[in-house]
């Protein structure tokens, strides 16, 4: 059994959707058991109205603080250690449960991650990676929020890490890594990125395969692809808004006239399939890698199916060990 700690108070909507999605992960999880953590009377009035029958595996843990999606993630650490957040990752560091998930404050979750567990020799920052749908499958991005800036030698860093998640999610002996770049061209991009490249050619362990450009990230042309945290969450945010739009667009397209409503209803199943594999909350969770232990971020706008995608991801990675893999990958280089 995988137990999950649960941070039920972050995120824009709080419990309202965290409980429900714990208690909808565990009912297709059924390996999976979760520890929720936050205010106790919200977390009992939002199972009260929830039918389950999975009762011996959800556990509550009372807190009495909050962190706040705005706060800085120095006052988090500082002065909210008994909130839903540092507890989580606490019961994580003192080896009560496997994995933790939290759609909170990034900022607050990377600093106490940091401070209770601690990074890998070798792995200077943490990075998110989130994966991304292609053409044929998925891919993983790294970093997309993080490390707003980082040099040459992070960016080289993240390459590994990516390249051991990719290697055990997508079964590929040796994934294909890129960086994310405004041209293909070696005379592109800024000194960092260019440097970049140097190491990333230079080590073969890694299947280095060159730059790649945003739009190129959904077609299969890498499984990797790796940036700085401002440049893969303005990547994802954009990619993310532009899959709405199409179904927003869609949608109005297919309401304009009743022929075109009558359309619909015939075309119905194969709309929905359209709209699963490119609708964000498919792939929500983006894992904090070089952590030592599985760390899931989810989006702070998430819903109850969105959020439940996040635990399932963790679950995942606690299967995959991926933090071990990462570890052994490192002391190899070393």
């Amino acid at each position: 059994m995988i137990t999950i700690a649960i941070d039920v108070m972050g995120g824009d909507f709080g419990p309202a959707v965290t409980v429900p999605a714990s208690v909808r992960a565990l009912s297709f999880m059924p390996d999976i058991s979760v520890i929720l953590l936050g205010d106790n009377e919200d977390i009992q009035f939002h199972l009260s109205r929830l039918k389950y029958a999975c009762h011996e595996r959800i556990r509550v843990v009372a807190t009495t603080q909050t962190v706040g999606m705005d706060e800085k993630p120095v006052q988090a650490l500082r002065n909210k250690k008994d909130s839903s957040l540092f507890r989580a990752i606490q019961l994580l560091q003192e080896g009560e449960v496997q994995a933790c998930v939290s759609a909170g404050n990034t900022g607050a979750l990377l600093a106490v991650g940091c401070h209770l567990l601690g990074t890998f020799d070798g792995i200077d920052r943490p990075a998110i990676c989130a994966a991304i749908p292609t053409d044929s499958g998925q891919a993983f991005l790294l970093d997309v929020g993080a490390n707003v800036d980082v040099p040459a030698i992070n960016l080289h860093q993240f390459a590994v890490m990516g390249s051991v998640l990719a290697s055990a999610v997508l079964k590929i002996e040796k994934p294909r890594i890129g960086l994310l770049n405004i041209g293909v061209e070696d005379i592109k991009g800024n000194e960092r990125v260019r440097h970049a490249a140097l190491l990333l050619h230079a080590d073969k362990a890694l299947n280095y395969t060159g730059f790649v450009e945003a739009d190129q990230l959904f077609f299969n042309r890498v499984d990797v692809a790796v940036c700085d945290g401002f440049v893969g969450n303005v990547a994802l945010k954009a990619s993310e808004g532009a899959a709405r739009l199409i179904g927003y667009k869609l949608r109005d397209s297919l309401s304009a006239s009743f022929f075109r409503r009558i359309a619909s209803i015939i075309i119905r199943p194969a709309l929905a399939g359209f709209r699963s594999k490119i609708s964000p909350s498919r792939y929500n969770g983006a894992s904090f890698l070089g952590l030592t232990a599985t760390v899931v971020k989810s989006h702070g706008g998430a819903d109850i199916e969105s959020f439940s995608r996040a635990i399932a991801v963790a679950r995942a990675e606690v299967l995959a060990e991926i933090p071990r893999q990462i570890q052994h990958k490192l002391q190899e280089m070393l």
